[in-house]
């Protein structure tokens, strides 16, 4: 037997198993496969080389970024109970909303700045308007708005110069609807999946929370007879969060399991019940005028919307860890294209 009749099996002809039709044989096996005979492939692995996932991970900072999703739009909600409770002659309940958006959106800027490692880099964003960009447009809004809610806060405090301090706190209610919201267009303008693929229905998510947040604070702080407005901001932003997060996780297919387990689910679960029963409490606390109920209320309504936002960036850092939730999605929308 000569060498070239010998395979690297080790035995004669074609591999073990696998005789090479030729002729007429090899045309009919070629026509039964056309007639729609499936080749026998294993499910592919979502992996990548040297086992690292197909997208980076953000590198922001859980504390940090979470924290300055909370506090703006805390700050943002706040600024728009200011001006109504300013309108509707309610000095109790105006006065800490307006101490609350000054102070949250300090200490959000505190969290940026500490994530970006030094505030030369939130400078540089400032050196051009981008309005494509939504870290350009936050960036530029939170330099108009920040001084806006210091400047009516301190003209309460002080009891001077009321016609600045009106004109400060209309200003800010104009800007904070936007910076309550940005920050959803912020994530889910990005590829971290559970962040892309809730982009509809995230900023109405970000906006119940914000007005669940301000109202919580509103109920901790101020006298139970002025606190009508955010007893009704209660309600209405715990509806609009729990319900726009159900339609925004019936939506996001297969990204919706990052929701669903781990650390998301036990934060998520704790800001479902927190949120919904902060609302039943800030509600029942104005039938029976019990302080006590009013800060319980304003206590769980600020740490359900903590929650949230502690579980959807957790969740969107999970997402993008793992290669399944960016690659069948993209297989799908091509399947689709081809059918």
């Amino acid at each position: 037997m000569s060498g070239s009749d010998v395979t690297r099996d080790g035995v004669t002809g074609g591999r073990p198993g696998r005789e090479a039709p030729t002729g007429e044989r090899a045309g009919r096996r070629r026509r039964r496969r056309g007639r729609g005979e499936q080749p026998m492939v294993p499910d592919a692995e979502f992996s990548s080389y040297y086992g690292k996932p197909v997208l980076n991970k953000p590198t922001w900072k859980a504390l940090d970024i979470a924290g300055y999703l909370y506090l703006g739009g805390l700050a943002g909600a706040s600024s728009l109970l200011a001006a109504g409770s300013t309108l509707s002659r309610r000095p109790g309940l105006a006065r800490p909303a307006k101490l609350g958006a000054a102070g949250a959106i300090s200490l959000s800027l505190v969290a940026l700045v500490h994530d970006l490692g030094r505030p030369a880099r939130f400078l540089n964003m400032l050196r051009v308007f981008k309005p494509t960009s939504p870290m350009s447009v936050g960036s530029w809004l939170l330099v108009g708005y920040a001084p806006l809610t210091m400047a009516a806060a301190a003209a309460d405090v002080a009891g001077r110069y009321r016609l600045a301090g009106s004109a400060a706190t209309a200003g800010a209610a104009v800007l904070g609807p936007a910076v309550a919201t940005y920050t959803a267009v912020l994530l889910s303008d990005t590829a971290v999946p559970s962040w892309h693929e809730g982009h509809r229905q995230l900023p109405y998510v970000f906006a119940g929370s914000a007005a669940t947040a301000a109202s919580g604070l509103a109920l901790a702080a101020a006298p139970v007879g002025e606190a009508g407005p955010a007893r009704r901001m209660a309600a209405l932003g715990a509806a609009l969060e729990l319900g726009a997060f159900r339609l925004m996780k019936g939506r996001l297919g297969l990204a919706a399991e990052t929701f669903e387990q781990g650390r998301p689910y036990r934060l998520l679960r704790a800001a479902e019940a927190l949120t919904a029963g902060g609302a039943a409490l800030a509600l029942l606390s104005g039938r029976v005028r019990d302080r006590r109920l009013a800060v319980a209320a304003g206590a769980a309504l600020l740490s359900g919307s903590a929650a949230l936002r502690f579980g959807v960036f957790q969740a969107g850092v999970d997402s993008a860890e793992d290669p399944k939730y960016t690659v069948v999605p993209q297989r799908e929308r091509l399947a689709a294209r081809g059918g």
